[in-house]
């Protein structure tokens, strides 16, 4: 499957904005490739009748070198159970995390989950259904999908909508139980189609 980066035009001639994670990761952390090194310039003096040759210029001063691109390793954590996120989340937000974890369980049996990026993904087949972030105050229910794909009346999901929204939760009693429940449903469904 081929996956557009910046700049590519779909058959219609619309460019895309979607640019891979490693794209964005490299140019967060500063990562640019090198340019090849301009060739100096040289010229001759020209002389003419009666006049001096211009003095020449003294050499341009090299830069120093830039350290190496930092590169990184492997999450060690990739692919990795997801009971061993929960166990380490503090005990204010346990209790969210095991309700949408039970929730998740509900809307689709069939969901595996693993570890991606520090947090639990869940997918079915090869298709994202939903992630789950620990934060230090709040978690996260990120749901991917393009704008409007999740019913919102209260305006509950955060984010600017591209490519998913997340409910931001601080406390148990916080979470919309019936709303959460919809917005997984549709989810799981939309990860069914694209799956199948």
């Amino acid at each position: 499957m081929h996956h557009p980066r910046l700049g590519d035009a779909d058959p219609a001639g619309h460019h895309s904005l979607r640019v891979s994670f490693f794209r964005v990761r490299g140019i967060i952390a500063g990562v640019k490739k090198k340019a090849p090194a301009a060739k100096a310039k040289t010229t001759k003096a020209k002389t003419t009748a009666g006049k001096k040759s211009p003095s020449k210029k003294a050499p341009a001063k090299k830069a120093p070198d830039k350290p190496a691109a930092k590169m990184y390793a492997k999450r060690a954590d990739l692919g990795a159970p997801v009971p061993g996120f929960f166990a380490k989340q503090p005990p204010t937000l346990r209790p969210i995390l095991d309700e949408l974890r039970a929730m998740i369980g509900e809307a689709a049996p069939e969901a595996t989950s693993q570890i991606k990026w520090g947090m639990p993904f869940y997918s079915i087949g090869e298709e994202m259904m939903c992630a789950l972030a620990g934060f230090k105050a709040h978690v996260n229910l990120i749901l991917p999908g393009p704008p409007g794909t999740y019913a919102d009346p209260d305006s509950r999901l955060e984010g600017d909508g591209k490519t998913g929204k997340h409910l931001k939760l601080r406390a148990l009693d916080d979470l919309p139980r019936a709303a959460v429940r919809d917005w997984l449903r549709v989810a799981a469904d939309r990860a069914r189609g694209a799956a199948g």
